[in-house]
């Protein structure tokens, strides 16, 4: 999968000293590209139901299967990275990244308690 790890997600004002190991914000679960990908065979599928019903139902599940990937190989991507950022064995890990590690597993899990 292709994931845009540029994009990352940080307060204002606060630098962790560790900018390679911040976890992608939560805007960025999907990449573009391939959430625009997934709207287009939706959108086609439901153009098409008029005609093809049964085609158009399985091309509206094949981009549900697509969708529901690619949402676990971006949260377990953004786990691992987040992860990567706290458990590093480091004693000398900040508070503040471990407030950040956790402002940031709190927002993804609210994101997705609303879905």
């Amino acid at each position: 999968m292709m994931y845009d790890q540029t994009r990352a997600q940080q307060p204002a004002g606060q630098a962790s000293g560790r900018d390679e190991r911040r976890a992608p914000g939560p805007d960025a679960l999907f990449p573009v590209g391939e959430r625009d990908k997934i709207a287009q065979r939706l959108g086609r599928a439901t153009n098409a139901f008029a005609d093809t019903p049964r085609e158009a139902l399985e091309e509206a599940e094949g981009a549900f299967d697509d969708a529901t990937a690619l949402l676990v190989e971006a949260l377990a991507e953004q786990r691992r990275l987040l992860r990567e950022g706290w458990q590093d064995g480091d004693p000398e890990t900040q508070s503040t990244e471990l407030r950040l590690a956790l402002r940031q597993y709190r927002e993804i899990t609210q994101r997705l308690l609303r879905l």
